[in-house]
This record gives structure tokens, C-alpha cells and sequence, in this order.
């Protein structure tokens, strides 16, 4: 089985997508059979640099950008014309990255992320969303198989699209192996002080857009600042886009000494900040899955989260759901673990329980079996699906 995967957003490593593509990649590759090829498609501007996993596979780079490589797979689904080339000698080309090249003699399979643009396309840029309303539903048609990323995800494209319920395999997303709850005190002491942290903090990790509400956080940190003085909020994460409003909302809250913005940070040190802090909170208006929380669950920090899309599945009662319009709401459930030793304890004690029954490896074999099933290899009744 020879299968083209597409590694470009692991390789540009572009948040959630980079990460989905990066560990199902290394997962695929840690079990591959001897029968199994994997070979890995990416586009090569000039700041496409593969880790050393990812490095270590064959790997056919197309000396394209992002969107010159987006403006190609139109074209040739527009005009028919195929890029079986893309894939010399493939068997099945798995598309993770919300964009598919026409193919005709290989098999292919696509993972959903998520229907943002439709949910919600006042939060996305003009060009992406363009694209994405005129070419999913053509890259959706076109797979032999679609994987999704949440139960909530298949039923968006079911409603959506019309799409036949069999022709999509859920398939959950996991925390990385680093994210685990910290061996010492003293190594987060020594962190804080790396990054000049507070003792006490409120953790917040994602790009900075319109969907993620942030602006709600802020909102609830500044009613909390008088009750919890020392209490800081480390945002980290690059800034995405349509981002001006929040910035904006900062300033007018006075909170631009208070608020801490590490920026894009090394995954190496990522599951320091989760286990360093004293909650982590996630107010998104909608996520396909939604990566941080499980990753902050698998470090023993308690979680404060949104109740929308697909949260519910990842957090389950491992964390303090709140509405994500209610900012009230959010206030105080922070304020609760904030102020509730116990409370943390238990948040703290019910986190790693919850996103262990979530596994890269797990992912990796239900990929495969769809490989398979879509190869004819495997019957179709023994494609497995996991809910956790």
C-alpha cells in the first residue's frame, strides 16, 4: 500500500491543522506494516522546514505557495484536467490540509477540520473564504472517503452537503505525548521565571482571531482583576487574523501591562505553560475539534470551556462547560477555580482520565483501516469507530 500524504501544514506548522497532520504522521509511520509506503507531499516556499520525523520520509516538495498551490487544485478541478502526477506510483493520496488535487487513477481520502466558513463567515478572511464555499463541496464529491474530526464535524457536512452518512468515518484527534502533568514544582519554577511568568495565571492558547471570542476573556479577566490581583492571563498563540477588534477592547479595558503575549511558542515548551497555570480557558465560538483543551486536560489543568460544536465531545465532565455568548457565565466559572482549591484538585485529578481515552495511535490505525477499506482490502464493516 503506497500512500502521498499531504504534510504542508505540519511542515509550515500551521496551528491545529499542523498539529493533526504532524502526529498522524509520525503515528502512521511509528506502526507502518512492511507492505506500507508512505511518502509525504508538501509545498517548498522558502520557510518549509520538515522536524526531523517528518524529515526522515520520503518526501516530494512542490515548489509552490500556499496560494499559487490553492489557485492549481482549482484549476484542475475546474477543468477536469487530473494531477495523478502529484502522486507518481501512489496508491491512495491522503488529503489533510482542506485541499484536495484531482485525481484520477489514485484513491484518495480527506479529513473535514471543520465547516467554519459556513458557520461563521464573518470570522474568515475574504479570499479563504471564497475558496473554501466554492471548492469543499467539489473536494468532498471527489473523495472516496472522508475522515472527520468530531461527531459534530460529520453531522455539519451531512447537513451541509448532503452528503451519504457511510461515505464519512469519525475519527478524534489525541494530546501529544508531552502533554502530561509536570513531574516537579521546581521545574515550573523554573519556567515562570524562563518566561517571565506570574506565580498565578489564567492560560489561554490559540491564534488570535474573531471565532476564538477572546474579547469575552478579556471581558471576564478585567471583572476578576480587583477579586484576584495577582493573577495573571498568558495568551499564547501568533495573531491570525481580524484581529484589530480585540486589540482594541485591550486598550479600552486598560489591561495592555496585565495581559502576557508570548506569541508563537516551541511545542517543546507548550506543555510547561498548560502545566505552569492555574486554569486554562477556551471560549470558541466553534471548533471542528479543539486541540488545547485536550491538551490541557492530559497536563492536569483544569479546563474552562465553551459548550459549542464539537467541545462537549473532546472535554466530556472533565471540565466546566459554560455557553460561549454568556460572559457572565465564564466570569464565574473562573472565579470558582480560581478561588476552589478542591475544585482544582479535582479538575486537576479528572483531565489525564479523560484525554487518555484519546491516542494518536488509535487515530493511526483507524486511518489505516480506511486506507484499507478504501483499497478494497477491508471489508466495510470493519472500519472501526471510536467514540470516546
Amino acid at each position: 500500500m503506497n500512500v502521498t500524504i499531504d504534510a504542508s501544514p505540519a511542515v509550515h506548522q500551521r496551528a491545529g491543522l499542523g498539529r493533526y497532520a504532524a502526529e498522524l504522521i509520525r503515528a502512521l509511520a511509528a506502526s507502518s506494516p512492511a507492505e506500507e509506503r508512505l511518502t509525504l507531499l508538501y509545498t517548498e516556499p522558502a520557510a518549509a522546514r520538515p522536524d526531523a520525523a517528518l524529515a526522515a520520509l520520503p518526501a516530494r516538495p512542490v515548489p509552490l505557495g500556499y496560494k499559487p498551490w490553492r489557485l492549481l487544485a482549482l484549476a484542475a478541478h475546474v477543468t477536469g484536467l487530473p494531477q495523478d502526477g502529484l502522486a507518481p506510483g501512489a496508491d491512495l493520496f491522503h488529503a489533510t490540509d482542506h485541499l484536495l488535487p484531482r485525481m484520477r487513477r489514485v484513491r484518495t481520502v480527506f479529513t473535514l477540520h471543520d465547516l467554519i466558513f459556513l458557520k461563521y463567515p464573518e470570522h474568515h478572511k475574504g479570499y479563504n473564504r471564497t475558496f473554501l464555499t466554492l471548492m469543499m463541496p467539489r473536494f468532498l464529491r471527489a473523495a472516496d472517503h472522508i475522515i472527520a474530526v468530531s461527531e459534530h464535524t460529520r453531522r455539519d457536512a451531512v447537513a451541509a452537503y448532503g452528503l451519504p452518512a457511510d461515505k464519512i468515518t469519525v475519527i478524534y484527534e489525541a494530546a501529544g505525548a508531552c502533554y502530561r502533568p509536570a513531574a516537579t514544582p521546581a521545574a515550573l519554577g523554573d519556567f515562570r521565571r524562563r518566561y517571565g511568568l506570574p506565580e498565578r495565571y489564567i492560560l489561554h492558547a490559540s491564534t488570535i482571531e474573531p471565532r476564538k471570542n477572546q474579547q469575552r476573556l478579556l471581558d471576564a479577566y478585567a471583572a476578576l482583576r480587583a477579586e484576584f490581583p495577582g493573577v495573571g492571563l498568558v495568551m499564547v498563540g501568533r495573531r491570525g487574523w481580524l484581529y484589530d477588534d480585540f486589540f482594541a477592547r485591550l486598550t479600552a479595558l486598560g489591561l495592555e501591562e496585565q495581559v502576557i503575549f508570548p506569541g508563537f511558542v516551541p511545542e517543546a515548551d507548550l506543555p510547561r505553560f498548560y502545566q505552569a497555570a492555574d486554569c486554562f480557558v477556551y471560549p470558541s465560538l466553534y471548533e471542528g475539534f479543539g486541540l488545547p483543551p485536550l491538551e490541557a486536560l492530559a497536563c492536569g489543568t483544569p479546563v474552562i470551556c465553551s459548550d459549542a460544536a464539537s467541545l462537549p465531545e473532546v472535554v466530556g465532565t472533565a471540565g466546566l462547560l459554560v455557553a460561549p455568548a454568556d460572559t457572565a457565565a465564564l466570569t464565574a466559572a473562573i472565579r470558582r477555580v480560581l478561588a476552589d482549591p478542591p475544585l482544582r484538585a479535582d479538575l486537576a485529578a479528572r483531565g489525564p482520565r479523560q484525554a487518555a481515552r484519546f491516542s494518536w495511535q488509535r487515530t493511526a490505525e483507524e486511518t489505516r483501516a480506511v486506507y484499507r477499506r478504501v483499497l478494497g482490502e477491508e471489508s466495510a464493516g470493519r472500519v472501526p469507530r471510536y467514540r470516546p
